[in-house]
């Protein structure tokens, strides 16, 4: 066995994969620091654009994990590995896993736009996919909504995204539709200072915008007014059904009559 010649092989390759192994470990230190500060950055400025805390998590991690992969390649790379059939690798299972979970990622992508372009935040009352109801989470996959039957109600964000949506908080006020019919024999005058003295002594009724008391139809039966109180969104449901109610005990007081059918019976002598 020849000593020195094992000797020179053993340098030599210590120096050469030395130097590597050395070039590998600064590689990895620097690309670690960089990867925290770009981390750091990057959610110094989602904090200030005000994105959601859960989408912040996410896609911080999600670019986490991507730098991290490309540092792993690097690193290889100085190592001598030969990289490309890893990318390729990659992105086989890049695509393998996209397939397999095309829903969720579109369920993904569609709570990315939500948490983006925020057109409801929680708390906000807004009516979707048949689906009326107060938002209680906005999640990356779903969002959540209670209903006034307090059912939860668990919308896919995908489908969520790509629907109309009806937000009824994003004015601060909402208007509530009520309509009561009288009959013929009534003072239109007095009906509508009726009317309009519920609304401006109902609790959470707001004065700014004033609500309205106008005659919307001439039924068959019944002159129809049209009442519009306006209300905090919060505030709606009392405010439809303290006004229902006290609309009945005030044109009751008033003696104005709320018409309803009436049956009349015919009959023949025999």
């Amino acid at each position: 066995m020849d000593i020195e010649k094992l000797t020179a092989t053993g340098l030599e390759y210590a120096t050469t994969y030395g130097v590597k192994i050395l070039g590998a470990i600064v590689i990895w230190m620097i690309g670690s620091w960089i990867i925290k500060k770009i981390l750091k950055i990057t959610g110094n400025v989602m904090t200030k654009s005000g994105y959601d805390v859960s989408l912040q998590k996410f896609l911080l991690n999600l670019v986490g994990w991507i730098l991290k992969i490309l540092l792993i390649l690097s690193i290889l790379g100085q190592l001598g590995v030969e990289t490309t059939s890893f990318a390729a690798i990659l992105a086989a299972a890049g695509l393998a896993i996209g397939l397999a979970l095309q829903g969720s990622m579109s369920n993904f992508a569609g709570g990315v736009l939500l948490m983006i372009f925020k057109p409801f935040k929680i708390g906000d009352l807004i009516e979707a996919q048949d689906a009326l109801g107060v938002v209680k989470e906005i999640e990356i996959f779903t969002t959540k909504i209670l209903t006034p039957e307090n059912k939860l109600v668990i919308i896919p964000n995908g489908t969520l995204s790509n629907g109309n949506i009806t937000n009824y908080s994003a004015d601060g006020k909402i208007r509530v539709d009520l309509t009561f019919g009288v009959s013929y024999d009534a003072d239109i005058k007095q009906t509508k200072e009726v009317l309009m003295s519920v609304l401006t002594s109902g609790n959470n009724v707001l004065q700014d915008p004033a609500p309205t008391v106008n005659v919307s139809a001439l039924g068959e039966s019944s002159v129809d007014f049209a009442v519009r109180p306006w209300c905090k969104p919060e505030h709606y449901w009392d405010v439809y059904f303290d006004t229902t109610e006290n609309v009945k005990l005030a044109l009751d007081k008033a003696g104005i009559e709320i018409p309803y059918p009436h049956a009349v019976e015919i009959q023949k002598e025999a």
